[in-house]
């Protein structure tokens, strides 16, 4: 079941909350489904701009009867708020073009980016698309975030790796990942790298303790949080 199951779907309802928050009617449920995916693909792939580059871990859409919430969590929030807040809100006006509604654009920093499995998995994608070796950029990403804090990761590379003929999987694991253990924490990411030998696929998964305890974690760990959690609204 570990294999086959996304871990995030696998706990959504039980232990995660879900990261598209409405209710509506059946004749228009799948217009507001193809909205959300529509947002999430103009942010991540905006055609001017490099938002990826702010470390982007995952969005979260909130509909109400006046407007939509739109929550972006990301690593350098700076980079989409811009100076005085002039990038975050023409980024809300695009959005709000796009989809013909009146959105609310929340901006989230994330703490410790290197115990999100997400950014993770891009930053070591991105590492392969410069052609570092496959193996050294595993374990650099495992050390960086078991100090940080993670109770375990597992990293799982599939393509042609260091350009050989015959794809193949490569992987590496550091501490405990129990995936079938429902109240753990076990975040999942996935990137691809596009090398000239064809696509890599990156798998990460981190265990981040059990849900309930993240203020354990640093704690266990010996480690503080870097900052505190900041939220920035228009």
């Amino acid at each position: 079941m570990g294999q086959k199951v996304n871990p995030i779907a696998f706990r959504t309802g039980v232990m995660e909350g879900w990261r598209s928050r409405w209710y509506a009617p059946k004749a228009e449920f799948a217009k507001f489904l193809v909205e959300d995916k529509q947002i999430r693909d103009f942010v991540k792939k905006h055609p001017t701009q490099n938002y990826k580059a702010a470390g982007i871990d995952k969005i979260e859409i909130e509909r109400t009867r006046e407007e939509v919430k739109v929550t972006l969590f990301v690593a350098r929030p700076g980079i989409i708020i811009g100076k005085k807040g002039q990038e975050v809100e023409r980024l809300q006006n695009e959005i709000q073009n796009l989809v013909k509604r009146k959105i609310n654009l929340k901006i989230e920093e994330i703490a410790r980016p290197d115990m999100q499995a997400q950014l993770v998995a891009e930053k070591v994608a991105e590492q392969l698309m410069r052609r570092s070796s496959f193996r050294r950029t595993m374990k650099r990403a495992s050390e960086e975030t078991m100090d940080a804090g993670a109770r375990g990761i597992k990293i799982q590379l599939a393509g042609r790796l260091g350009g050989a003929e015959m794809a193949r999987r490569e992987k590496q694991i550091s501490g405990s990942i129990p995936l079938s253990t429902i109240r753990a924490k076990i975040n999942y990411g996935f990137a691809e790298a596009l090398t000239p030998q064809g696509h890599i696929g990156v798998q990460v998964w981190i265990n981040q303790g059990n849900y309930g305890e993240e203020d354990n974690v640093d704690a266990k760990a010996g480690q503080a949080s870097k900052g505190p959690k900041r939220s920035y609204k228009r």
